[in-house]
């Protein structure tokens, strides 16, 4: 039976790819450097092959390990901001809770149950306000100091209370804290006094629950920053081991990828192989 155009097409075009095929390997097994590499990997005398690595592979993966890290040092900056506004709220937390206290003392004498002209009752009072100030003097962050504007201007923190966080943009960003020491509210801390209880209760009273008010927003304030600052580190560090994995993608699966390796590679590349794969 005759053939038909078609597999006659089929059959010429099979005998040039394997012509061609024969060809490449005759002249690439002649005696050439390449030759001698791929006689070398054929006789299991790998010692002789010349280790190849692929260039592109490695640029991108290295890249993308360098971003990888950038990024991961980025949440580790973003993590400690974090633990920063952890620390402010967790001190404003306490001047709340203080504050809180002195409101009791109020209400017990009001209520005839403490004396207001006690030394004893004036001391518990002056007590918990030296609490306050001596917090806001002391509560910092490896040498950061948060809520005491007496202590800023430094490198660490500017004279407006804010500290730079370097991200994984060059500019990074500013984290702000609110100055509560002596001078720096509507109510001064030292206009809250155990001696004026006994004949200005009224007042002192005003004072603790304004005061109170104030620290109770600045608190808040700070949770919401933190819990901000927290996601965006998990954020940050997701994407680092995106990242990651995505390097270790881009690697060659074979470490010892050899140079007769990459030119049998591209000579299937160029011709292609006897039979179509992807049909």
């Amino acid at each position: 039976m005759a053939l038909s155009d078609v597999e006659r097409s089929l059959l010429f075009n099979y005998s040039q790819q394997l012509l061609q095929q024969d060809m490449l390997t005759n002249q690439l097994f002649a005696g050439s450097k390449v030759g001698q590499d791929l006689r070398s990997l054929v006789l299991g005398d790998s010692n002789k092959a010349t280790t190849f690595t692929n260039p592109f592979e490695e640029a991108i993966s290295g890249r993308l390990r360098s971003d990888s890290e950038t990024t991961r040092q980025a949440g580790r900056n973003v993590g400690e901001a974090a633990s920063m506004m952890g620390i402010a709220r967790s001190s404003m937390s306490t001047i709340v809770d203080t504050l809180e206290s002195m409101e009791s003392i109020i209400e017990d004498i009001e209520a005839g149950n403490l004396s207001p002209t006690s030394s004893v009752v004036q001391g518990d009072y002056n007590d918990l306000r030296d609490k306050i100030t001596g917090l806001i003097s002391s509560t910092d962050y490896n040498g950061i100091y948060f809520l005491d504007s007496t202590q800023w201007g430094t490198e660490q923190i500017n004279a407006s209370g804010q500290v730079h966080i370097q991200s994984n943009d060059d500019s990074g960003f500013n984290v702000n804290f609110h100055a509560v020491d002596a001078g720096t509210s509507s109510v001064d801390w030292s206009d809250l006094s155990g001696a004026a209880l006994n004949g200005s209760i009224a007042t002192q009273k005003s004072y603790v629950d304004s005061l109170k008010q104030w620290a109770s927003s600045i608190e808040d304030m700070y949770g919401t920053k933190e819990d901000a600052l927290a996601s965006q580190q998990i954020n940050l560090e997701s994407q680092a081991q995106l990242l990651d994995s995505a390097a270790q993608m881009r690697k060659p699966s074979d470490p010892d990828y050899s140079l007769e390796k990459l030119l049998a590679d591209l000579i299937v590349r160029e011709t292609g192989t006897i039979y179509d794969t992807n049909g």
